[in-house]
Order: C-alpha cells, then structure tokens, then sequence
C-alpha cells in the first residue's frame, strides 16, 4: 500500500505528461497510479472515497497548484464525531 507522499511522487513523475494529455482535468492516484481522469472534482472524489479503504488516494486538478490550506483553517475527519 502507498502511502500519501509515495501517491503525489508518482504524479510529480508524470506531471508534463498529464499536464499534455489532461490539463484541467481532475485525477485520481492510488499505490502510486493514476486510477482516473474526471471532468469535474465530484466525480474525482467519488472514486477516491470507493479507494480509500484500501489506503490513501490522491486527488489533483492537473495544471492547477497544490492546495495548501493555512494552519488555522480546522480540520476534521469524517468520523469525527463518532
């Protein structure tokens, strides 16, 4: 199973590729392959959670930057009031 860093080393491995091939695109990575390619990021996110059981997925707009969310914006997890 890859982990989160292995899955976005793969995309950065393919990045000029995808940037021809599927630029605005969403894409999916999971054990370090792209699994997909979808029009709109529900459809990316979908198949993602369908995956994410079988360990960390990676979702990415190809051509768009890394999202980096500040440290003060609150985070929790789907089960978190569980």
């Amino acid at each position: 199973m890859a982990t989160l860093k292995e899955n976005i080393a793969a995309y950065e491995a393919m990045q000029n590729d995808l940037e021809l091939d599927y630029f605005g695109k969403w894409v999916v990575f999971h054990n370090e392959k792209m699994v997909g390619n979808y029009e709109t990021s529900q459809e990316a996110a979908e198949e993602a959670i369908a995956l994410i059981s079988q360990g960390p997925c990676l979702v990415r707009r190809v051509g768009a930057p890394p999202l980096t969310l500040p440290p003060y914006v609150p985070y929790r997890t789907l089960n978190a009031n569980d």
